[in-house]
């Protein structure tokens, strides 16, 4: 850093000014949108689950909370009995 840097001040690339305007715009993003991935996902949890035991969507609860700052996704599968699972086929 030169003195006439630091006197006058570097000017800040262009890429890095838009860099750092992206990173606002995802954050304000991420918190004022709702999960609209939250339907997809459950489903696509139901299509791997049902290859190893037998689950309804009905059985799958996702919940979506912030905590410490974090966002957080909790999942909650309710499982049959044990004994009742489907046979996994090996050609898989």
């Amino acid at each position: 850093m030169s003195i006439m840097d630091f006197l006058f001040g570097k000017k800040q690339q262009s890429a890095q000014m838009a860099r750092d305007r992206l990173q606002i715009i995802i954050a304000q993003e991420r918190a004022t949108q709702t999960p609209d991935y939250l339907p997809t996902l459950r489903k696509e949890l139901l299509e791997v689950l049902s290859k190893y035991v037998h689950v309804s969507l009905n059985d799958i609860q996702i919940t979506q909370e912030k905590k410490d700052g974090m966002d957080v996704l909790a999942l909650n599968i309710t499982l049959p009995e044990t004994g009742k699972k489907r046979p996994v086929n090996d050609a898989d």
